[in-house]
């Protein structure tokens, strides 16, 4: 099993930025990919970003390419998300998840295998 714990959340004005992390425990070192997904208020969880476990490729939504970066720190079992030039379309709860097995397309929310509990980011106008 693997525990995935986020932080770093909270509330920031447009422009700001915020980086989240997401801790990860238990049995990590099978991980093939971790991602980071968001949940906005009434709508449903939506890809942000994702990156392997070698750490050369890298996947970005459309919506944060060029603001956001992920980066995985394999000997801390930690993946962040660095998050810059936010906006108030930001504001969602971001999850953190792990994929356990190679797959195709890690935009996929069904092809990860454990999630966090998620931490809210809001950013105000």
């Amino acid at each position: 099993q693997v525990q995935l714990v986020e932080s770093g959340g909270g509330l920031v004005q447009a422009g700001g930025s915020l980086r989240l992390s997401c801790a990860a425990s238990g049995r990590t070192a099978s991980m093939y990919a971790m991602g980071w997904f968001r949940q906005a208020p009434g709508k449903g969880r939506e890809f942000v970003a994702a990156i392997v476990r070698s750490r050369t490729a890298a996947y970005y939504a459309d919506s944060v390419q060029g603001r956001f970066t992920i980066s995985r720190e394999n000997a801390q079992n930690t993946v962040f998300l660095q998050m810059n030039s936010l906006n108030p379309e930001d504001t969602a709860v971001y999850f953190c998840a792990a994929e356990a097995l190679y797959s195709p397309n890690l935009r996929e929310q069904a092809g990860y295998d454990y999630w966090g509990t998620g931490t809210q980011v809001t950013v105000s106008s």
